[in-house]
Parts: structure tokens; C-alpha cells; sequence
């Protein structure tokens, strides 16, 4: 039967409702060789769950978090997170790239048959024995404008496990027009385009990259909206208005999808930040301002996070 896999189980895809494709509940950033910055998000469930309750009380009901093995995924905290919200939340698995790769992984010493093998035990039986299954796969991202050696493996992975378990695939893609490689590679190995998300649009936003892009089936992600920390991201929304006002009147409506990827502390909104509401009460306003009608929006909040994460 057609479902969405949450960490509390499959649900009727109707159930899934307003959702934010690219977010993080916690992550840890910082704990790699040779960085020293301190990205972080809190592990501090009770501020989570404030800043959570504050997200479903602007109407959200829907997160996919996409925290990987390497930087702190846990399938438990997620479970108790998703209890104590009334959120639907959805599990990622994979890997994130290369820098954040764990060692235990064995990326450079393994198969992409073996690795495909292991997302494919994941989505049967769940991670470990937790028994909680993944719902999508990715983040799959990219350190630099290129995939290397081993990243490309992890792409051809994902595109295999893919192809066996129905799940759509998510990606980091920043600041260059390596989405298109990551879309070739999984075209390489058979994944059918219209179930991959190429993510951080909004870090790249040039109409011939996001038109090339949706031109072959998958789907654009804009996620940095709310984010501060560099000047485009300050600076930049009007144009990234100005990009999907575009992307809409060529009839790309059902190609595009929409979140905030909170990462950081500085994010949440009892550190001055936006929270997970700023999509809702700031961002959906704006687009409507512009002429962005109800039925545009309801397809980028609602109706394509539900076809993507839909497993047949």
C-alpha cells in the first residue's frame, strides 16, 4: 500500500499535510579534523520541542530531518522528538559527503553494490536495531563543485537503492551547478529523475541551471529561506522571489519544493533566529504578495513533499 515512512511508521500520505523537506532536529557539525567553528544544533530536546510547537502552531505537520550517520543521526531521539511533537518525521539515510564520511562507513573500501545493499537492509528492516526505517535517501551532498571518487560512489549507491526500494533521493548541492553532475550520475544508474531533489537551489540561483534541472524531471529545492549568515542569503530572497515567480509561470509548479534547513543554533528562535516558522509566516506572505496563488503554494508545501516521500 502507498505510504510515508516516518520513524513512528508508514502513515496514509494524506496524513502528511503542510511539511519541510530539509531540515535538521540536531546535527554536529563542528567534530570533524580540522574544524574548529562550533556548527552545531542543539541536542536540548525541550528547546526543540518549544521551537517544534511553535512550527505546528503555524500549521506545520510534516519534517523530514536529514541528519546522516557522521554527523549524529539517531533514530531514538528522532522517535522521542516525533512522539512529543505530534510531528510527522521523517528519517534520511546514506551519507553526507566526503568530509563527514565516518570512518566505520568504509566509503573508500566497499562496492556500491554493497553500499546500495546496506540503504536497502535500512529501508526493509531499519537502522541497526532500533527498527526504525528511513523514509528518503540523502542529504547526498558534495564538499566542493565536483563529486569526488568517493562521493560519486555513494551517488551511484543511492541511485541503485533507489531503484530497489521506491525511496526519492535528496541532495546538498552549493553554490554551483554540480546538481546537474549529481543528476547525471543517478540517471547513469536508472533512478527515475521526478524522484530526486536537487537541494540548496537558492545557494545557485541561476534560472538556466534550475530550468536545466527541472527540464529533466527532478525537482529544485529552494531551503536556505530565513537563513542569514552569508550576505546573498541576507541580501538575496527578492531575487529568489523573482526565480520561482519565473520557474511558476512556465508551469514548473510541480517541481518545486520549499524549507528552511535550520542547522544552527543561531536558527532557532529563542537565539534570535527564525525557528522552523519562518516559511510559513514570513516567507509564504511575500510569495503571495508577488502573486503567487494558494493552489501554487499548497503544490510546493503540501502536494509535492507528499508525492516525493510516497513510496508505492
Amino acid at each position: 500500500m502507498a505510504h510515508v515512512q516516518t520513524v513512528l511508521g508508514p502513515i496514509d500520505p494524506a496524513e502528511l499535510g503542510f511539511a519541510l523537506p530539509h531540515e535538521h532536529t540536531q546535527i554536529a557539525l563542528w567534530q570533524i579534523p580540522d574544524r574548529w567553528d562550533y556548527w552545531q544544533l542543539t541536542r536540548d530536546e525541550p528547546l526543540i520541542l518549544e521551537e517544534l510547537a511553535a512550527y505546528r502552531a503555524a500549521g506545520g505537520s510534516g519534517l523530514v530531518d536529514l541528519t546522516l550517520p557522521g554527523v549524529g543521526r539517531d533514530p531514538a531521539w528522532l522517535q522521542s522528538v516525533a512522539g512529543a511533537s505530534e510531528l510527522h518525521i521523517v528519517m534520511g539515510c546514506g551519507w553526507y559527503r566526503g568530509a563527514y564520511y565516518p570512518a566505520e562507513a568504509l566509503i573508500d573500501r566497499r562496492s556500491v553494490d554493497d553500499l546500495a545493499d546496506e540503504l536497502v537492509a535500512e529501508a526493509a528492516t531499519g537502522v541497526g536495531d532500533s527498527g526504525v526505517r528511513p523514509g528518503i535517501i540523502g542529504e547526498l551532498g558534495t564538499d566542493k563543485p565536483w563529486l569526488s571518487a568517493q562521493e560519486e560512489r555513494v551517488h551511484r549507491a543511492a541511485a541503485r537503492a533507489a531503484r530497489r526500494t521506491g525511496l526519492a533521493i535528496t541532495t546538498h548541492s552549493v553554490l554551483s551547478p554540480i546538481g546537474l553532475g549529481q543528476l547525471r550520475v543517478f540517471e547513469e544508474e536508472g533512478a527515475d529523475p521526478t524522484r530526486v531533489v536537487i537541494g540548496h537551489a537558492d545557494s545557485y540561483p541561476h534560472l538556466e541551471h534550475l530550468l536545466a534541472i527541472v527540464g529533466r524531471g527532478a525537482s529544485v529545492e529552494f531551503d536556505f529561506l530565513g537563513m542569514s549568515f552569508t550576505p546573498a542569503e541576507r541580501h538575496g530572497e527578492g531575487h529568489v522571489v523573482d526565480l520561482l515567480r519565473e520557474l511558476l509561470s512556465r508551469g514548473h509548479v510541480d517541481r518545486i519544493l520549499l524549507s528552511q534547513d535550520v542547522c544552527h543554533d543561531s536558527q532557532l528562535s529563542r537565539y534570535g533566529g527564525n525557528g522552523y516558522t519562518y516559511l510559513a509566516r514570513s516567507f509564504l506572505p511575500r510569495l503571495r504578495e508577488a502573486g503567487v496563488s494558494e493552489a501554487e503554494i499548497d503544490a510546493m508545501t503540501v502536494g509535492n513533499p507528499r508525492r516525493l516521500l510516497t513510496i508505492a
